[in-house]
C-alpha cells in the first residue's frame, strides 16, 4: 500500500475513533437554553395569568414578560460532541452538571424545590406590589419546615403560626432562632402557636384565629462545627393574608426568578393607565417582601429568549448586569434595577420615550 494512502487511511480511522469517542463518552455537563416567555399582563393557555377579584382593576397594554430557561434533565448524560456544540452555539450554555443538580439532587427533588420557590416568589410579588401601593397586608411568622427526626418533629407542623417563644412575642422569622439559641442544648423551650388547621379555618371564615397552644420542646445541639447551638429542628418563614384575591395562573414554571415581573403586573392591573406605554418590556429577578430585586441564573439565555419574542427592553437585576452585558442580543436594551422602585422609574421613562438616561447594564 502506498505510504500516502496508508497515512490517509490511518488519519481517517483515527478521526472515526475520535468521533465515536465523542458520541459515546459522557461528560459531566448539562445544557441551558432559552425557555418560554409569558406576558404577565396577558393570557396563558386560555386564561389570564394574573386574576384579581374583590378590588377594582384597570385595562393594561403592552408586555411585561417573565422569562424562563430550559435545562437538560438530571438523568441526561451529555456526550463530548454535544458539549462542544453547546459551547460554540449562541443560544445555549453548557455548565457543570452539579451547577444545576448539586449534591446528587434528583430531577424530582429539583422540581419540588423549584415549585416551592415559585410559590414563595408569587407571595412575595403580591406583598411587594401591595406595599408599593400602600395597601395593608397582614403577615405572621410560621413554621416553614420541620426536620425529620428533630426534637420538633410531631410537636410542630408546617403552617403552625408562631406567636411567641418563651413568652416573648415573635415578629420576624429571625426572632425564632434568636430566642431558641439563648438556651443551652438540652434545655426546654416553649412555643406559643396557632395550629395550622386552626389558622386555615380562620382564614377561610375571614376571622382572626384566637385559639393558641403551648408546646414544650427539648433542644438539642446543632450539627455545626465548633461551638454548638441549641436547636429544635425547624425553619421559620412568613405567611400573609391579602385584603382581596390575587391568583397567578401559570403551570409548568418553577423557581423564584419571575417575582419582579409578577409584582409589576399586579401593580399595573391595580393602577389606572398603562405601565409600559404599550412597549414590549421583559425581565427577570427575584423579589422579597420589601421590593428588593435579587439575581437569578441563566441570564444570558433569558435575554436571548426575550429578544426572540420581540422585547426591546429587559429589566435586569443589578447583580446580573455584567454577565448579561457580555453578550447582549441586538436591539435589546438592558435596564439595571435593584428594587421595584427602580423598575417603576425605568418604566416611567420608557413609556414617556425618555430613554436616553436609563440605567443600562455594562460589561465588567
Amino acid at each position: 500500500m502506498p505510504r500516502r494512502t496508508a497515512t490517509m487511511l490511518a488519519s481517517t480511522l483515527m478521526l472515526i475513533a475520535l468521533l465515536c469517542a465523542g458520541v459515546f463518552i459522557p461528560v459531566p455537563y448539562a445544557e441551558m437554553s432559552p425557555g418560554p416567555t409569558v406576558n404577565t399582563l396577558g393570557e396563558h393557555d386560555g386564561e389570564p395569568v394574573l386574576q384579581i377579584a374583590g378590588r377594582k382593576t384597570y385595562p393594561t397594554d403592552g408586555h411585561l414578560n417573565m422569562t424562563t430557561v430550559r435545562v437538560t434533565s438530571a438523568e441526561y448524560r451529555m456526550n463530548l460532541v454535544e458539549a462542544v456544540y453547546g459551547w460554540l452555539a449562541h443560544d445555549t450554555k453548557v455548565v457543570p452538571h452539579d451547577t444545576l443538580y448539586p449534591d446528587g439532587k434528583t430531577e424530582e427533588e429539583s422540581t419540588q424545590e423549584n415549585a416551592e420557590e415559585f410559590s414563595q416568589s408569587q407571595e412575595s410579588a403580591k406583598v411587594a406590589a401591595l406595599k408599593e401601593l400602600d395597601i395593608p397586608v397582614k403577615s405572621w411568622v410560621i413554621v416553614s419546615t420541620v426536620v425529620k427526626d428533630a426534637p420538633a418533629e410531631g410537636k410542630l407542623h408546617a403552617g403552625d403560626v408562631i406567636k411567641a417563644v418563651d413568652g416573648k412575642a415573635v415578629k420576624e422569622p429571625s426572632d425564632v432562632a434568636d430566642l431558641v439559641t439563648q438556651h443551652k442544648p438540652g434545655e426546654d423551650v416553649v412555643f406559643t402557636i396557632v395550629p395550622a388547621k386552626e389558622q386555615a379555618a380562620a382564614e377561610k371564615e375571614k376571622r382572626t384565629a384566637e385559639r393558641t397552644e403551648k408546646v414544650t420542646i427539648t433542644t438539642r445541639a446543632s450539627d455545626d462545627a465548633g461551638e454548638k447551638r441549641a436547636v429544635v429542628g425547624i425553619s421559620a418563614g412568613t405567611d400573609h393574608t391579602f385584603p382581596f384575591d390575587i391568583d397567578i395562573k401559570l403551570a409548568d414554571v418553577g423557581g423564584p426568578s419571575a417575582g419582579l415581573m409578577f409584582a409589576l403586573g399586579i401593580y399595573d392591573k391595580l393602577t389606572p393607565g398603562s405601565l409600559t406605554g404599550g412597549q414590549f418590556v421583559a425581565g427577570t429577578g427575584t423579589i422579597d417582601d420589601e421590593g428588593k430585586v435579587g439575581p437569578i441564573g441563566g441570564i444570558e439565555m433569558k435575554t436571548v429568549g426575550a429578544r426572540d419574542k420581540g422585547a426591546e427592553y429587559f429589566l435586569t437585576p443589578a447583580d446580573n448586569c455584567a454577565a448579561a452585558a457580555e453578550d447582549t442580543p441586538d436591539g435589546l436594551t438592558l435596564v439595571k434595577v435593584g428594587t421595584i422602585d427602580d423598575a417603576l422609574d425605568a418604566l416611567k421613562d420608557i413609556r414617556a420615550g425618555d430613554t436616553a438616561d436609563l440605567p443600562t447594564c455594562t460589561a465588567s
